[in-house]
């Protein structure tokens, strides 16, 4: 079973009824700085975090003091445009007396699913990450309409997982894992600590366990852990409203695990492996023999560029003898990539006139 002291990277899912207080509309400062200090412990560690926050709908629905019925979609843009900035704040000055430093990403559903911005999201949270920042992410609820909503941060929280090749995710909720029947209505529901599958049987399972601030119930939970495990990473519904749940829960507090079925890099290197190349990349000797040594494709090895391609898009990349050697994610449409073919990193502002990456394939997106 996988233990939350061993995550390398970790994504933490915050519900709307763990950080609001449902009466009175107002932030649950005590609890957010008991939390504060968890991610502060295991920041300590070297571990990285990546916080998906729900909660600016419900705030600013208390500081515009709308109904706490349901809300049309422009009232609740408005409270999320408020209580968007009240999060991020909060944030802020629970994590800066630790020397935190935080950075806000707000995604749509459509910043997945184009691989463009997909590529653009996981970039930018790496190198926040990198530079020691921690992310609070949350879905774009001023600008995202039916069509282009994940609908729930438990969906969207598996998705930054897998985006940013997290190891755990731990959704903290109102309930403490996942049970054989409702436990509100069955006193003889039995608690799942390990789920080693999600089958029918399983999803069965999941009946609505949601509060009246969170839109997920436990079935949405179920979906995104498979989401998860199918991409490496170990997901943990635990737990959340007592203060310190992070240290609870590595103290043995009651949770489902759900077991990774591979891990991150082995499932990314196979869904690269599994698509179309949209055209192909010739490189030198030299550049084919770094690419052996765990390298990026930088363009100065490339001598040639086939096929009409945008960023994000699939290419093969090809010896001087027109073997395919691999295949990754180019970070440059065909159109630039025949620009700056052959040049050095350090040319591409002046060729482009905009400061773009230094790789043309980088090596996370690449597989040989």
């Amino acid at each position: 079973m996988a233990a939350l002291s061993d995550a390398k990277r970790l994504v933490i899912k915050i519900g709307s009824a763990l950080l609001v207080d449902a009466e009175t509309g107002a932030l649950r400062q005590g609890w957010l700085t008991s939390l504060a200090s968890d991610v502060a412990r295991i920041r300590a560690r070297g571990t990285d975090v990546i916080i998906v926050s729900s909660g600016s709908i419900a705030l600013g629905r208390g500081i515009l003091d709308l109904p706490q019925t349901s809300l049309a979609l422009e009232q609740s843009q408005a409270a999320a445009a408020v209580g968007q900035i009240r999060l991020a704040r909060a944030y802020e000055e629970a994590l800066t007396p630790h020397g935190i430093v935080t950075g806000q990403v707000l995604v749509t559903l459509e910043d997945s699913q184009d691989r463009r911005r997909y590529l653009n999201s996981r970039a930018t949270m790496e190198t926040m990450l990198g530079l020691g920042v921690t992310p609070i992410v949350n879905e774009n609820d001023t600008i995202a309409t039916d069509e282009i909503r994940y609908g729930d941060n438990d969906r969207l929280a598996a998705q930054v997982a897998v985006t940013i090749g997290a190891d755990q995710l731990i959704l903290l909720s109102d309930v403490d894992g996942l049970y054989t029947e409702n436990p509100k209505i069955k006193k003889s529901a039995q608690h799942l600590a390990v789920v080693e599958k999600i089958t029918p049987e399983v999803e069965a399972m999941a009946g609505d366990a949601g509060s009246g601030l969170s839109k997920g119930g436990m079935i949405t939970k179920v979906m995104a852990a498979r989401i998860a495990t199918e991409a490496g990473c170990a997901m943990a519904i635990a737990l959340g409203t007592a203060l310190y749940p992070l240290g609870k829960l590595e103290n043995g507090a009651n949770a489902t695990w759900f077991t990774a079925q591979t891990d991150p890099q082995a499932a990314r290197k196979r869904w690269i492996s599994a698509m179309k190349p949209r055209g192909t990349v010739t490189v030198d000797a030299g550049a084919g023999d770094a690419l052996k040594h765990g390298k990026s494709l930088l363009p100065a090895g490339v001598t040639q560029i086939n096929g009409s391609f945008g960023r994000g898009d699939l290419v093969a990349i090809v010896d001087a003898a027109g073997v395919q050697m691999g295949q990754g994610l180019i970070r440059y449409t065909s159109a630039e990539a025949q620009q700056i073919m052959g040049r050095r990193s350090a040319d591409i502002v002046e060729i482009l006139g905009y400061e773009g990456r230094a790789a043309l394939v980088h090596r996370d997106d690449m597989v040989l």
